[in-house]
């Protein structure tokens, strides 16, 4: 009786001890649309609104603002149609590379066990298929307002510009070997984030790249990036584990935290420059305000989530350092 009672306990053991893992989370989960659900209940409009990042939204808008501010400081006239154009542009395909980032990394099984805020297509309550139809919505609505600019202002080249937007947008995160998973995504973000989406919104309005255009440009361009630093410097333990190998695995936590303060502060020696030729320009400095403790808290955080905070931080940062330029342009 006791064998049999002994037996019957190891037998419950066995049945209630979880199976090892190892290796990839990617490898472990298999097919991203039969994993269990992790989050329980449905889906909100919430969720959703999630999914976009509105925290992200800012780094779409600033580049705009500077190079609408740009343009206009050559000249009385304001195009407000074709600006507010431009605006959509960079917004829908923000939107749009936020929901096929969440498509792609929850199929790889990278958003796994990520830090931040679940995403729709990891957490397992929303078929990845209907995620990435809503990016490519949101891409398709992008390109149809570009395509509206271009018939606008006759610049038929620019239809090249926009499909490298969108395929730049893509392979961020998608296709079988996306420049994010090997340290390009920084590249990438400051191109078409900094400077063809500054430039491009001066060029459709007055036709010309002035010098103030170029310089905020490259100021939008090193805000966006320093976000996306931010970013992976969260996840940095995540990444490594599934093999994302972004510029922030590859250089490691100490030299995020300088490139990162480094890409902060040198808009503001920008604006010091700009201020010899727009004396309002000096008002960017305020956007310290926000930016120091973004700062901060990249320095000194203990817990990953806390770098949520400093990436928020950081696109408000741009977006009054926008406002300013703007500001100093026009006035």
């Amino acid at each position: 009786m006791a064998a049999s009672s002994q037996r019957k306990k190891k037998s419950t053991s066995a049945k209630r001890t979880p199976p090892r893992t190892s290796g990839n989370p990617a490898k472990r989960s298999g097919n991203p649309a039969k994993r269990p659900v992790l989050e329980a209940g449905p889906v909100r409009a919430s969720d959703w609104i999630g999914a976009a990042r509105l925290r992200t939204l800012p780094l779409a808008v600033a580049p705009v603002v500077i190079g609408t501010g740009a343009a206009r400081s050559t000249g009385p006239e304001f195009h407000w149609v074709i600006a507010l154009a431009c605006l959509a542009v960079a917004v829908l395909l923000q939107i749009g590379v936020n929901f096929t980032n969440d498509y792609s990394d929850g199929i790889r099984g990278t958003d796994a066990h990520r830090v931040g805020p679940a995403r729709l297509t990891a957490s397992g309550r929303v078929k990845p298929r209907t995620v990435l139809i809503i990016g490519l919505i949101f891409f398709a609505l992008a390109a149809a307002v570009g395509v509206a600019i271009v018939v606008r202002t006759e610049q038929w080249w620019m239809l090249a510009v926009g499909a490298a937007c969108i395929v730049a947008a893509w392979f961020y995160t998608g296709g079988k070997r996306p420049y994010g998973y090997y340290g390009l995504g920084e590249v990438f973000v400051f191109v078409f984030f900094g400077l063809v989406a500054t430039l491009g919104t001066t060029w459709v309005q007055i036709f010309d790249l002035p010098q103030q255009a170029w310089l905020g440009a490259i100021a939008a361009g090193l805000f966006a990036c320093a976000v996306l630093l931010a970013n992976n410097l969260r996840d940095i333990d995540q990444d490594r584990e599934v093999g994302k190998r972004t510029l922030t695995v590859l250089i490691g936590r100490r030299a995020t935290q300088v490139l990162f303060t480094l890409f902060v502060l040198a808009p503001f020696g920008i604006a010091i420059f700009l201020a010899l030729l727009f004396p309002i320009a000096w008002i960017a400095l305020l956007a310290l305000l926000a930016g120091l403790p973004a700062i901060l808290i990249v320095w000194t955080y203990r817990q990953p989530r806390e770098l949520v905070v400093a990436l928020a931080l950081t696109s408000l940062t741009a977006l009054l350092y926008a406002g300013a330029l703007f500001w100093a342009f026009v006035g």
